[in-house]
């Protein structure tokens, strides 16, 4: 299939520039991919989605404030945006302007953090090295800021509630540079309304990295690949997942992260496995989902990898029908926005 098919047009303004002031309060797009309709419904009605014996899957990665505003000698503005650690210290990121990054030149971030070029790489990429004078990730939470994506344009007004509110409650293992968007609807209340209705919650940690974003640059989807991210299943959570496929119990995800890193291990292995690895599943339409049941999304961007995955699990032409209804629904759109189940 071709990128283009997965376009859609969105108003500017539905784009959600600001948090809810109630986590749990997002609408819902329901979707019944085998009866293939949808409804409005709202995030609180969630647990009530969910069967006594569903097992749901939660990605417990944690943001970290990953851009960087600094200066070059000449006094010249530079912005890093890190994307991932290479070695100790030496970091691939997105810089802007890049234009003026050269290797040799360095970058002051205050007094305690500074960047040397060493390679202009593809893509816009650049890779340097830090030097700090105390440890690294204490630098980072004073001089960075919270990595919220360039569709959020609304200045630096809301640094502190940002770094609270893109993070999810049950935010635990420090390492992404985006967060996983899903979970951002759930408060401990929600948590524990689910566990009432008899689901078994499981946590497992995919650190999102610039493969989520990545644009989609071929016209092609069978020339696109998904740029690996790092997971981890633990030994207890892969057993229990093996035991509800075992027992045909459906299992949700909470994510197209967490989505990817089940897809990876059950296809990678014929079952769940406990491992610390990569997850480099590129998900296209023809793919044969081995895991999950059921999906929570939210809203993603037109002709992206993840609105890819969405249309491959519930189906092209139901999902951008959903699209469009919700759309015409003035749905909130993106990071902050509404969301949609798929079952």
């Amino acid at each position: 299939m071709l990128v283009s098919e997965f376009d859609y047009q969105l108003p500017e303004e539905l784009i959600a520039q600001q948090p809810l002031a109630e986590r749990q309060a997002s609408r819902m797009l329901t979707v019944d991919r085998g009866r293939g309709f949808f409804r409005d419904s709202e995030f609180r009605d969630f647990p009530a989605q969910l069967r006594k014996g569903d097992v749901l899957v939660l990605n417990n990665t944690k943001v970290f404030p990953a851009r960087l505003n600094g200066q070059l000698e000449t006094g010249a503005a530079i912005e890093l945006f890190l994307i991932e650690e290479t070695s100790e210290m030496h970091w691939t990121t997105l810089a802007r302007p890049g234009r003026r990054l050269k290797p040799g030149k360095h970058i002051h971030f205050g007094d305690q953090l500074s960047a040397e070029v060493l390679e202009k790489l593809a893509d816009g990429r650049v890779l340097v090295k830090f030097t700090a004078r105390l440890p690294f990730d204490d630098v980072l939470d004073r001089a960075g800021q919270t990595p919220l994506p360039p569709y959020i344009r609304r200045g630096e007004t809301s640094i502190d509630a940002d770094r609270e509110r893109y993070q999810t409650v049950y935010a635990a293992e420090r390492g992404a540079i985006a967060a996983p968007t899903a979970g951002l609807h759930f408060t401990p209340e929600i948590l524990e309304n689910i566990r009432e209705h008899g689901v078994k919650i499981l946590e497992i940690t995919l650190h999102i990295g610039y493969g989520t974003f990545e644009p989609v640059r071929a016209d092609d989807l069978a020339d696109h690949r998904v740029s690996t991210e790092r997971f981890e299943i633990s030994e207890p959570v892969a057993a229990e997942l093996n035991a509800a496929a075992a027992d045909r119990r459906r299992i949700v995800a909470v994510g197209t992260t967490t989505t990817r890193a089940l897809e990876t291990s059950a296809s990678r292995h014929g079952r769940f496995a406990s491992e610390r690895s990569l997850a480099d599943l590129t998900i296209l339409p023809g793919y044969k989902f081995k895991a999950v049941g059921a999906l929570l999304t939210n809203f993603h961007l037109p002709k992206s990898s993840l609105l890819v995955l969405v249309s491959t699990f519930g189906g092209h032409e139901l999902i951008m029908d959903a699209y469009r209804h919700a759309v015409a629904s003035a749905y909130r759109f993106y990071s902050y926005g509404d969301c949609m189940f798929i079952s």
